[in-house]
């Protein structure tokens, strides 16, 4: 499960921006497309994990899945 430190390492990799007196992120056009890459390469390391370790496509199909249901949650 991603986490809020995840996407802010993830962020902070892209090279996007934080502003000190709010608490916003900027990103230039570049660091936005190097963020969804990252965290599109999260994901598919975890659905991979998730596959690995399925007894059946099925049941790795139901987790993968079951995956988008859950909200990133702060730690």
């Amino acid at each position: 499960m991603v986490n809020r430190d995840d996407i802010i390492r993830m962020a902070r990799e892209a090279g996007a921006e934080r502003n000190n007196d709010f608490p916003d992120w900027s990103f230039e056009d570049d660091a936005l497309e190097r963020f969804a890459n990252l965290v599109a390469a999260h994901e598919r390391e975890e659905c991979a994990k998730i596959a690995f370790n399925a007894k059946t496509y099925i049941e790795a199909a139901a987790a993968i899945r079951a995956r988008g249901t859950n909200e990133i949650r702060n730690p």
